[in-house]
């Protein structure tokens, strides 16, 4: 028996017609609502899920974010999804993959109409000082390649609720376009700028993409500290990202490279 849609939740068909010629690159499913769409999608590619699979949740009550912080969301407020994306190679290839997503969310959001999107190491996507979205990549073994599970999550309006203790000030797509876009609209342009940018970092890595995500760098050259497990690991001067991801700092020592792990930046 075929199962209504509630009047937020994305519909697969209205999407297929809007990503045109990038339908046949995904196959979309939609919930009402999850605990994490990104747990339920990597439960699925460990059960040989095609790459390409979307799963886009109306509710997220356990959206998961970097070290373990949770991102609630709603079809008012947010909308948040999982992409199931397959690579060859070995993880050593996949280096940057998170900062190559950033870059095509903010061709997504700026061929939308948001200017002056910003972009900051390793995964957050800022607007006017705030942040408006972020990326969580999570990366398995499969047999002869590597499969990527892709979350991201942008704010349409201002939460309400303090969804991670306001480490970053929020900003949403509401204080830059009003109305809103439909979310049909927003998330197809997302989609369509995805496959692009995967399948350029696919066959050139994030070199190719590194110019551009640097012109989207808003703490190029600040002075800045790198914390580990929130304790402070070293600081200095924002240099952006290397040809394969790295961030670069430049330290009383000299220019030195710092992989993501558990490292997070903070403004000094």
């Amino acid at each position: 028996m075929h199962q209504s849609l509630s009047p937020c939740q994305i519909d697969p068909v209205r999407l297929h017609v809007l990503l045109g010629q990038a339908s046949r690159r995904f196959s979309v499913e939609t919930l009402r609502e999850c605990s994490s769409t990104s747990t339920l999608l990597l439960e699925r590619a460990r059960q040989a899920a095609p790459s390409g699979l979307l799963l886009v949740a109306d509710r997220q009550t356990a959206g998961r974010g970097r070290r373990g912080r949770r991102w609630l969301s709603s079809p008012e407020g947010a909308l948040t999804f999982s992409l199931l994306w397959r690579f060859a190679g070995n993880v050593a290839q996949l280096a940057g993959l998170s900062l190559a997503v950033g870059v095509a969310v903010a061709r997504a959001l700026e061929a939308s109409g948001v200017s002056k999107i910003g972009l900051k190491w390793p995964n957050d996507i800022l607007f006017d000082g705030g942040k408006l979205g972020g990326i969580l990549v999570e990366l398995e073994s499969a047999p002869g390649s590597m499969l990527a599970v892709i979350g991201i999550g942008l704010n349409l309006q201002l939460p309400a609720a303090d969804t991670e203790e306001f480490l970053h000030r929020p900003a949403a797509l509401a204080q830059a376009l009003s109305p809103v876009p439909d979310r049909h609209q927003l998330l197809a342009q997302l989609l369509i700028e995805l496959a692009a940018i995967l399948d350029r970092f696919s066959a050139a890595g994030f070199s190719a993409l590194r110019d551009e995500w640097q012109a989207h760098h808003v703490w190029q050259d600040r002075q800045v500290r790198l914390l580990n497990g929130g304790l402070l690991d070293r600081e200095g001067i924002c240099l952006g990202a290397d040809a394969d991801g790295a961030l670069l700092l430049r330290t009383a020592t000299g220019i030195e490279r710092c992989l993501s792990g558990d490292l997070s930046l903070r403004a000094a």
